[in-house]
């Protein structure tokens, strides 16, 4: 039980250290969108590659946080019956959620966006915007990133349902038991 918690610490780890790093994403998203709204009220001027910028900063920090945001239980949930569960029975709805919903979804995105991402590779696919940014292959990436950090995020939470249902919650990190996801 002491390399599943290992584990669930490591996966989780992952997901708060780029969530913590592209959650700043956000500032950049801010000031790149007011300079191209002065350029263009102000001045008005525009560059498209700023526009193609904000808005791929943007899809860049939603796609790469969204673990993070499984991590500290931000999604949505309907809850009416989750939130005054029992630990064990959490645990339970997790554990199957992540096996029903999670890890199936994961596939789908895999197998239907690496040929997509790898397209976009082999062309070293641009912005379709004519001056726009270079590099559209960079961004399209996100689509597997996005994947795969749900789906670390899932197996974390696969073994703290486990080391719950195990009766093991002194192996569950603090920070990862129900009731105190938020940091």
């Amino acid at each position: 039980m002491h390399v599943v918690a290992f584990l669930v610490r490591a996966l989780s780890g992952v997901n708060r250290l780029v969530g913590n790093v592209f959650s700043w994403l956000a500032l950049a998203i801010v000031v790149v969108c007011f300079t191209v709204v002065v350029q263009r009220y102000v001045f008005s001027t525009t560059q498209v590659w700023m526009q193609d910028l904000y808005v791929w900063l943007n899809g860049a920090m939603f796609t790469a946080v969204a673990g993070f945001a499984l991590l500290r239980d931000d999604h949505v949930r309907v809850d009416i019956f989750y939130r005054p569960a029992g630990l064990k029975t959490k645990a339970a709805v997790d554990l199957i959620g992540v096996l029903i919903f999670i890890v199936p979804y994961c596939y789908v995105i895999f197998a239907y966006g690496l040929p997509y991402v790898q397209r976009s590779w082999r062309l070293y696919e641009a912005s379709p915007n004519v001056g726009g940014m270079p590099g559209f292959f960079v961004l399209k990436s996100f689509i597997l990133i996005f994947g795969l950090l749900i789906l670390i995020q899932g197996l974390a939470m696969i073994g703290r349902s486990v080391l719950i249902l195990r009766d093991r919650m002194d192996l569950v990190p603090e920070h990862l038991r129900y009731g105190h996801g938020k940091e």
